[in-house]
């Protein structure tokens, strides 16, 4: 697997996971996922401290020492790490926040969740819209904009597989349509705040483009 580094120093590196790769080991066990990868490449441990879904690509940053896997890990933990996804779904969402309590686990009990959307074009029944996660649950992006009537194209656990199938026709997208595009999390050695972005790409980029909904990253 080729990895691709959207930064990298001592303490951490940023990689733009693909669509369709595990972060690690676990619930699944396939014969490549990104921290094997990333280890390889770079000839060091690596501490993973987060995870995005199989399906969804973008930003995913590791550790590569134990106090800088502890300080990320902390800050994950707590809230303090700043996260901005783009996703594409059938239906309009309306500006504002999703406040509806869903399993942080599978078979758990429901627990708080609030999601920030923001609808930042349309084309036709379609809309890229901007999600901004307040809390860190299972699924919870998918799972909200499920909720809204809203889901994400190409999402068959909780999508509509009418329009998973025309997008896979029409605009040969065979992916979650669901990007990572941001983290902001304080640096684990310094303390200064930083910001690290992770444009779209690839066939995810086409379809947004082919739908005349413009480059995602420059929303603001």
């Amino acid at each position: 697997m080729q990895v691709s580094f959207v930064h990298r120093e001592a303490s951490f590196v940023i990689v733009d996971k693909p669509s369709g790769v595990i972060v690690h080991r676990g619930l699944a066990n396939d014969a490549e996922d990104l921290l094997r990868a990333v280890r390889d490449a770079t000839g060091a441990w690596v501490y993973p401290v987060h995870r995005l879904d199989r399906g969804t690509s973008g930003a995913v940053v590791m550790a590569l020492h134990p106090d800088a896997a502890r300080s990320l890990g902390r800050a994950f933990e707590e809230g303090r790490v700043a996260k901005r996804y783009f996703a594409l779904t059938r239906g309009h969402p309306e500006d504002g926040e999703i406040d509806h309590p869903i399993p942080n686990k599978e078979g758990g009990p429901r627990v708080r969740a609030v999601t920030r959307i923001r609808c930042l074009g349309t084309s036709g029944r379609y809309a890229l819209v901007e999600a901004i996660p307040l809390t860190g649950r299972m699924h919870q992006i998918r799972r909200h904009l499920k909720h809204v009537s809203c889901p994400i194209i190409g999402d068959v656990k909780y999508g509509k597989g009418e329009h998973n199938r025309y997008f896979r026709t029409e605009y040969g997208l065979h992916r979650l349509a669901l990007h990572a595009a941001e983290l902001g999390f304080d640096h684990p050695d310094t303390g200064e705040r930083r910001t690290f972005s992770v444009p779209v790409s690839g066939s995810l980029l086409a379809c947004v483009e082919a739908l005349g909904l413009g480059s995602p990253w420059h929303a603001d």
